[in-house]
């Protein structure tokens, strides 16, 4: 048992619209930054302000490694829903704190983009700091730091820069920026527009692929692209990267037999060798990611192709059940059945990105 990052942040931006729920929400987030407190007080100064991937019960090992940093986009999702601002004055330094970690440790060669990476120096700990098992880090290899020197210093920091971990990161950060704007933080947003300037700008530069029409990981000392598009090669759509026309090329591509299975959006391109439509972030599909993709041709005005997303996913899920993720061809599920972060089937039909599908909420019984 354990709270999550990722999963975490899409069942409280939907647990936000209940009544009487602020104090608990408080309280999911002051797990994170208590375990920031008990990591700090236990690692070197390069290493704090870190939060786990998953906060553990005991007596299970802490964990050494993060994960896909959303943690400032559910603050957000939360107070734009119930306008909490005792939320904001918990959580914006702590986040802003959290942000410059992944920065310090996952931008190793201070260009803008973000690696994976692991303190246990074991190579799928890092993996699973994202995406796990993308084609794209088939080979990813845990170095030394380039730079920092030093005898504690080991084999942590992962030698490729991915996708998805560095749209999310932009995407957490134009969160905290807007919240930093709300509560009159000028300094920490102009601290955080410098940060999104600079990694949007190094993902148009080094991981657009205008052939591949989609953004690709690349190595992170070479910055030489990764000739696999997988599903962390849609999310810059989610963190508003790509400019008007990189953002119709990956509409055009996601249209196309390669990404439009039976049940899309696969999480691996159907024309890569190793794609199986029932893998493991190898082919298979998934609520949430759909929904973030979804959601990103939306906010670039591709309504239609994001409907057909959306929708093809929601009337899966009616036929097939709430899983974890599904086989993309038969939509089967797969994984853990009613699993939490499904929850972004709600969502996709709160934020309109379906045309066929609608919420209805069940009206109040009338006083007699």
């Amino acid at each position: 048992m354990g709270q999550w990052i990722w999963d975490t942040m899409f069942v409280i931006d939907l647990l936000s619209i209940l009544p009487g729920t602020k104090e608990l929400i408080r309280e999911i987030f002051q797990n994170y930054w208590d375990f920031q407190d008990r990591w700090n007080a236990r690692m070197p100064d390069y290493a704090h302000d870190m939060v786990t991937v998953a906060i553990k019960t005991a007596p299970q090992e802490v964990r050494q490694f993060s994960q896909i940093p959303i943690l400032a986009w559910g603050v957000e999702r939360v107070y734009r829903r119930n306008g909490d601002r005792e939320l904001l004055a918990q959580c914006l330094h702590r986040l802003e704190r959290f942000h410059e970690w992944f920065w310090r440790e996952r931008d190793t060669t201070n260009v803008g983009l973000v690696t994976v990476g692991s303190y246990s120096g074991i190579v799928q700990h890092a993996r699973w700091e994202t995406f796990d098992y993308e084609c794209n880090m088939d080979d990813l290899a845990l170095t030394a730091h380039p730079s920092r020197k030093g005898p504690a210093e080991s084999a942590w920091y992962g030698d490729i820069c991915v996708t998805g971990n560095t749209s999310c990161l932009i995407m957490g950060e134009r969160s905290l920026l807007r919240l930093a704007r709300i509560v009159g933080d000028r300094p920490m947003a102009a601290r955080r527009q410098g940060r999104i300037d600079r990694a949007v700008q190094a993902m148009r530069d080094h991981m657009w692929d205008e052939k591949a029409g989609t953004f690709l990981s690349v190595r992170r000392d070479t910055l030489e692209k990764i000739p696999v598009a997988t599903i962390s090669s849609w999310i810059p759509l989610t963190a508003g990267v790509p400019t008007e026309g990189m953002a119709s090329r990956m509409a055009e591509v996601l249209a196309n037999p390669a990404w439009q299975t039976p049940l899309p959006v696969p999480t691996a391109d159907r024309s890569d060798t190793r794609w199986k439509s029932s893998a493991f972030w190898r082919g298979d599909v998934w609520p949430p990611t759909n929904y973030q993709i979804a959601g990103g041709l939306a906010d670039y005005g591709y309504a239609d192709l994001a409907a057909e997303i959306a929708d093809k996913t929601i009337v899966n899920a009616v036929k097939n059940g709430i899983s974890e993720h599904y086989d993309s061809v038969s939509g089967k599920p797969l994984g853990v059945r009613d699993y939490c972060m499904s929850c972004t089937l709600v969502t996709m039909m709160l934020d309109g990105l379906t045309q066929q599908y609608k919420v209805k909420f069940r009206d109040e019984p009338r006083a007699q």
